[in-house]
């Protein structure tokens, strides 16, 4: 019973962390939520006010994107997979992922919620590059590696649509693996 002892006193400590999280985003504490919020901050990004529109999280409040739709996700592991409805496309899809893994289970693995790299998808123009390759759309639609690459634009800038500033380098490392 140890166990459940110790596991029932880090659960309460997590829901604290959690009504702290709530308290500063304005939404639950659910990693989605928390990198709209991110994202919102170190993009200028206007959020929805409703966390359920269709097709996209806000809109570019400033620079290249000014006015454009973006529906933003956030993967805790780089899978090589992006959500995608195409009922309600948004102008753009901005993808902050954690690190790529290499296990075939997760016995025993975290998922912390890091942010190591970020991508940036025209959203007609990534549905064109997948039905060319006759990847089905929708959850957890399989990207390649190579289209990744062109669409980076966080740490390794392989998308010149969208120059990251320093200081938004700086903000996103701050998200970035460090010693758990």
């Amino acid at each position: 019973m140890d166990d459940l002892t110790r596991l029932a006193e880090l659960i309460k400590a997590r829901n604290r962390l959690e009504v702290e999280i709530t308290s500063l985003i304005g939404r639950p504490a659910q990693i989605g939520h928390i990198g709209e919020y991110i994202a919102s901050k170190i993009f200028d990004i206007q959020l929805q006010e409703s966390a359920t529109h269709k097709g996209s999280d806000g809109n570019f409040k400033s620079g290249a994107l000014t006015g454009r739709s973006v529906n933003i996700k956030w993967y805790a592991k780089l899978e090589y997979i992006l959500d995608i409805n195409p009922a309600g496309l948004p102008d753009e899809y901005l993808v902050l992922s954690g690190p790529t893994t290499n296990f075939t289970s997760s016995r025993g693995q975290t998922r912390p919620w890091l942010i190591e790299t970020v991508f940036l998808f025209e959203a007609h123009e990534l549905l064109k590059r997948l039905s060319v390759r006759n990847i089905k759309i929708g959850v957890a639609t399989s990207v390649s590696k190579q289209f990744l690459g062109e669409s980076e634009i966080y740490p390794r800038p392989g998308n010149k649509r969208y120059v990251l500033t320093d200081d938004q380098h700086r903000l996103l490392a701050l998200f970035r693996q460090s010693k758990l």
